[in-house]
């Protein structure tokens, strides 16, 4: 009987420690988002709160050194992948559609280049001069995902913005990773009565 207990709690042990490791292997597939630092220094340097995201990349990993402002309150990031392989996050204001998506050029593409337009439920998919993009609306803002082709795949540019997530969520950061200022404690203010400042004089005036 205590070897069959034995077991059990082998077993279920077992089973605790196999649970962790699927969370934890889910965990790694959702992408980590930036550290408060990051977050930090881009809105020093003018990012708007809501236009921080992030995305993730299979294969790609977050260059910390290019979070920045693009822009005058946008935001940008690259992505990395040996050898020398990149995905460029760009996110700004603005507004997108179908008769201006062949006429905007795509950013680092060479000059001159016939752009040709896609669009399907994720955004618009543009190609052309070597590199190809994702565009995608979010509200009055656009994300952009820009690579060369052949570095990275249509489908991983695509589920990349498709999953796109503001890393700061309700955009209530203070930017300096300090707390909300608290409201200046006075004691001359009673607890009772009309709240008015006590200005009593004690002895000897």
């Amino acid at each position: 009987m205590i070897q069959r207990k034995a077991g059990g709690l082998l077993r279920g042990a077992a089973t605790a420690v196999l649970s962790l490791g699927l969370l934890a292997v889910a965990a790694c597939g959702t992408g980590a988002s930036y550290s408060q630092a990051l977050i930090d220094r881009a809105q020093a340097q003018g990012t708007a709160p809501d236009l921080i995201y992030a995305v993730e990349v299979p294969g790609f990993e977050l260059a910390e050194q290019s979070v920045g402002v693009v822009g005058d309150d946008g935001f940008g990031a690259v992505y990395t992948s040996p050898p020398g392989r990149q995905v460029e996050l760009r996110v700004n204001r603005g507004t997108f559609g179908d008769a201006v998506c062949a006429e905007t050029p795509i950013f680092d593409a060479e000059p001159g280049s016939a752009v040709t337009c896609d669009r399907d439920e994720a955004g618009w998919y543009r190609s052309g001069g070597g590199r190809h993009e994702y565009v995608a609306v979010r509200g009055d803002h656009l994300i952009r995902l820009v690579g060369r082709t052949g570095e990275v795949a249509r489908d991983a540019l695509k589920s990349a913005v498709a999953g796109a997530r503001n890393a700061i969520g309700d955009g209530t950061s203070t930017g300096d990773g300090s707390p909300p200022p608290s409201p200046v404690q006075r004691g001359d203010l009673p607890t009772h009565g009309d709240m008015a400042p006590d200005n009593h004089v004690g002895p000897g005036g």
